[in-house]
This record gives structure tokens, C-alpha cells and sequence, in this order.
């Protein structure tokens, strides 16, 4: 049974070189999420002085917000699954282009519907994904 530090799963792994796209994703989760906190803080005070639970109701700026911070998350989460991968390619060798390509077309959507934003930070590593690895 291999274990994860064994020599021929390190012989197969990522250059580091190249091993950018999950720490990139993750530096971007972060700087949302901490935007999320800086701009919105009476929004998010709101949430907790209605208790959290059903605490959005019908109040957009407050919906918004939390979709804002949820965005924040799953792109923290798919950027630390991305991490894994690189540092770990042996055990996941199937291309990635499938995931570049549903990134792309949603950094894409973002980019059409609000070209001031942060989208524009998600396009390094989508078109990333989407080129076939260098061997």
C-alpha cells in the first residue's frame, strides 16, 4: 500500500512552479470574505441581532450579503480542493479542464453582469485549468 509521502507519489506531483491555482483561489476567497466584513458590517450585525436562523427574510440588502459571504466560502472550498490536487496529482491524474471550463463560464457570467467587480480575480486560474497541463 502506498502511503501519501511515498517517493512515487512525490515523483508525479505538480512542479510548484505550477502549483498556483488553489493558493490563488484562496488568497481570493479571503480577500472576499474580508471585503464581505469591511463593507457590510451593519448587514451582518443585522443578522445577528435577528437571531441568525431565517434572520434574511425578505431584506435584499441582507440577502445579498449573505450570498456575498456564501460565494466567499464555496470559493475557499473549491480553491483548498484545487490545493489538494496539485499537491496530490498522482491521486488525482483526470484533467481538470472540465472544472477550468465551468469556472470560465462562470467567471464569464460575472464579468457580463458586473464588469466592476471581483470576478476578474477568478480568471487566472479558470484559464488555467483550461489549458492541458505541460509534460
Amino acid at each position: 500500500m502506498t502511503t501519501l509521502t511515498s517517493p512515487a507519489l512525490r515523483s508525479t506531483a505538480i512542479p510548484l512552479r505550477n502549483r498556483w491555482k488553489g493558493r490563488w483561489m484562496l488568497a481570493v476567497a479571503l480577500l472576499h470574505t474580508l471585503y464581505a466584513a469591511v463593507v457590510f458590517p451593519t448587514q451582518l450585525q443585522e443578522i445577528v441581532r435577528r437571531g441568525v436562523f431565517n434572520s434574511v427574510q425578505k431584506d435584499p440588502a441582507v440577502g445579498a450579503v449573505v450570498w456575498f459571504v456564501l460565494f466567499g466560502v464555496l470559493f475557499a472550498l473549491l480553491g483548498w480542493a484545487m490545493l489538494l490536487i496539485e499537491r496530490n496529482a498522482a491521486l488525482a491524474p483526470v484533467p481538470l479542464r472540465g472544472l477550468g471550463a465551468g469556472l470560465l463560464a462562470l467567471t464569464a457570467l460575472g464579468i457580463v453582469l458586473m464588469p466592476t467587480s471581483g470576478f476578474w480575480l477568478a480568471l487566472p486560474p479558470a484559464l488555467a485549468l483550461c489549458w492541458p497541463p505541460k509534460r
